[in-house]
């Protein structure tokens, strides 16, 4: 019997951590100015820090869209060349404070959110600069497939400067 209240008291301590805000990484700010309208939309991931949820996939793109309830819808596809099909993900997104900042959280799995930080972000809205909750997590997007040498080597700067293992990120095959 104690050992039911223990487990109890465990699943229900990591329910509230897991809906908790996730925050970005120390020293890594969210932009302000931000115009979600604008971020919406199909974005190609050019470059990621490898992570256990898009490990092994090409092709990979992030489509956002409103919700009625005020957030994100997420869609995530990729293709996995090794058993030879498309993967998705659906999800939403919140911002996790005023929505001319952007930091949100995003979910996957029904109460647990992951932080989504837009970085750096060009005046078009057509190069982004994402990080994750902590340095672990990094990508560069796109509107399309590829990214000018310049855009890409000033957010190659932007990370180094940030402590992101640049020299760690997979450029993804589209």
């Amino acid at each position: 019997m104690k050992l039911w209240h223990v487990l109890t008291g465990v699943a229900l301590s990591m329910a509230l951590v897991a809906c908790k805000s996730p925050t970005p990484p120390k020293g890594v700010s969210p932009i302000a100015n931000f115009d979600a309208t604008r971020y919406l939309g199909k974005w190609y991931e050019v470059a990621r820090l490898e992570n256990r949820f898009e490990r092994g996939l090409e092709q990979v793109t992030a489509t956002y869209g409103e919700r009625n309830d005020g957030g994100l819808s997420v869609l995530n596809r990729g293709y996995d060349p090794v058993k030879g099909v498309w993967k998705q993900s659906e999800g939403k997104a919140y911002f996790t404070g005023i929505p001319t900042t952007a930091a949100l959280k995003v979910s996957f799995f029904g109460p647990f959110y992951g932080g989504y930080n837009v970085i750096a972000l060009d005046d078009n809205y057509q190069y982004a600069l994402v990080s994750g909750p902590n340095r672990d997590y990094l990508w560069i997007l796109s509107r399309t497939p590829t990214i000018p040498d310049d855009v890409k080597q000033n957010y190659l700067n932007i990370a180094r400067e940030l402590n992101f293992q640049v020299d760690q990120l997979l450029w993804v095959t589209h």
